[in-house]
């Protein structure tokens, strides 16, 4: 979900709170107003732990590839790097913590890719790479699908979730599996993101003090940490951008169905989406080629038939700013200042790069559906959840929500030390689909996002896409209260399941924020080139230094 800023649950922290009001936040939706808590003050002047150079930081897709081509790398030494690093820098040294559970069958995986290479060439752009995906992804293999809930420890799938048969037909190497903010951020309305109680506490690369957001918690802080080429998160409401923007990394939440959901914990089908996350734009594209495609078992991606794209590379233009129509969604601005300085210079460097801008642009439904929204959520987290659970057959350690409910109540101590799960038992007691709420309450969702919102915004002005900030610098992350974002751009396009895209927009007290462009339906090819040309325009992307914190 996401921070809990707005009302998504299960991506970010701050989406947790989302709907602050009534349960939920998503980092997405709504402008929280930080909280106010026990906040411990950074030192003045921390330094950088001792971290080795390593050979593959930064490196790219297309990099990696010429290098496998040459034979300066093969499939298996690049795993057997990232490997070790993760090893190094995620279990040890700053210990990020964000790899839950390492593929035992990564190595022998590259090793037939790599013959297969020698023997009939590469498959594509993926053959080889090393990635990890967010621990809700099925895989058929000795990895779990817990969703960081001891709930299903020992769980494996008899099968793989569509998104990991599109990786591993593309070639690509699964590492392991990252950790998250457990049930995808949508168990409490207090939760601290990037935190589950099988995977413990993910901590965010720049500064090992604040949050890395979430939902996709692990995926952020390994890709930033370059523990992986690329990686895959979810999103139901902030839950791939948040991190993204808080961890450095273009995050690309997709148009509903164009990546399947088969075989992924859910909460809500008519939010949920896997999408890339990636240090660079062309990375993340190359991902989502990979992931799209129509699946049986997903009757959403029907709709992507004729829209998707094996490679979104090719809308990649240096000039995409050029005559490009932005509107600015100024009502998503204004919870930070240093965040509204830094947009407000980078609309200045995209009109200097050709761009249009129209400001403002607001949505003329902005804040008239949060309520309805985690109605939404409420009901299709029990539907859904019970549905994945069930799938799983006899042998799955638990069956139905309410089960999990059970087992929590059981095991408080370890599930429950820090927040309970009050989202968890209002949805319990939501009734079935064909409630009149529900309907209504998804009927409003529809209509005041898309018809009523995004598109009647981008009709208005003519646009070509919307901009704002994706959400502010890292929070310092506080188990004791929770999180405490402030404020983000997700909710519209997740609500109506159109494309959002963030990308690298600069650093705050040595904290990197990003930076929305989101629009209408299938629209990827166009978000994709002009995010392309605001990255090249920029590009401020850093690594991280593994900072114990940041200066006050």
């Amino acid at each position: 979900m996401s921070p809990k800023t707005d009302p998504l649950p299960d991506c970010e922290a701050p989406r947790r709170r989302f709907l602050q009001t009534s349960l939920l936040t998503g980092v997405g939706a709504a402008v929280l107003p930080a909280l106010a808590g026990a906040r411990v003050l950074a030192p003045s002047s921390p330094s950088a732990p001792d971290v080795s150079p390593f050979e593959l930081d930064e490196i790219t897709i297309a990099d990696l590839q010429t290098g496998m081509n040459s034979g300066k790398f093969t499939a298996r030494s690049l795993a057997e790097t990232y490997l070790a690093r993760i090893e190094s820098l995620d279990k040890q040294g700053p210990a990020v913590n964000s790899v839950i559970e390492v593929n035992r069958d990564a190595l022998s995986i590259a090793d037939s890719l790599d013959q297969e290479r020698k023997q009939k060439g590469a498959r594509g752009p993926m053959h080889g790479i090393s990635v990890l995906i967010k621990d809700n992804i099925d895989t058929a293999d000795g990895m779990m699908t817990t969703a960081g809930s001891l709930a299903l420890l020992r769980s494996r799938p008899v099968g793989d979730s569509f998104v990991v048969q599109q990786l591993r037909t593309a070639g690509a190497v699964i590492l392991g599996k990252t950790n998250l903010s457990e049930w995808a951020n949508i168990r409490s309305s207090h939760s601290t993101s990037g935190w589950s109680g099988r995977g413990g506490l993910t901590r965010n690369p720049y500064a090992l003090d604040r949050n890395p957001c979430g939902s996709s918690s692990g995926s952020g802080a390994a890709v930033a940490s370059n523990f992986c080429a690329v990686a895959v998160g979810t999103e139901t409401d902030g839950s791939v951008v948040c991190p993204a923007s808080a961890n450095g990394l273009v995050g690309i939440k997709p148009t509903l169905g164009l990546v399947s959901r088969s075989g992924i914990i859910p909460i809500a089908h008519s939010q949920d989406t896997a999408g890339p996350m990636a240090r660079t734009l062309r990375d993340a594209a190359i991902l989502l080629g990979t992931l799209a495609g129509v699946d049986p078992r997903d009757a959403a991606t029907a709709e992507s038939q004729g829209k998707a794209q094996t490679d979104y590379t090719r809308f990649l233009d240096p000039n995409g700013l050029r005559g490009a129509r932005i509107g600015v969604a100024r009502k998503y601005f204004g919870f930070h200042d240093g965040v509204d300085v830094l947009m407000n210079s980078l609309l200045e460097e995209m009109k200097r790069q050709g761009a249009e801008i129209i400001d403002p642009a607001d949505l003329p439904s902005h804040g008239k559906f949060d309520d309805t929204e985690l109605t939404v959520l409420l009901y299709e987290l029990k539907a859904d959840l019970n549905s994945y659970l069930e799938g799983l057959g006899p042998a799955a350690p638990v069956h139905s929500l309410q089960e999990i409910i059970e087992f929590n109540d059981r095991n408080r101590d370890k599930e429950m030390p820090w927040f309970a799960q009050d989202i968890f038992l209002k949805a319990q007691a939501k009734g079935p689909l064909t409630s009149k709420e529900y309907l209504d309450a998804l009927d409003a969702n529809h209509r005041l996002s898309r018809k009523e919102g995004i598109d009647a915004v981008m009709d208005k002005f003519n646009l070509d896409a919307i901009v704002a900030p994706t959400a502010g610098p890292a929070w310092l992350t506080d188990l004791v209260n929770g999180d405490h974002a402030a404020g983000g751009s997700s909710n519209a396009a997740a609500v109506a399941g159109y494309p959002d895209i963030t990308v690298p927009a600069g650093f705050i007290s040595g904290l990197p924020v990003g930076i929305s462009f989101f629009g209408r339906d299938w629209s990827e090819p166009t978000l994709l080139k002009i995010a392309y040309g605001f990255e090249q325009a920029t590009k401020v992307r850093k690594p991280p230094r593994f900072l114990p914190s940041v200066a006050v």
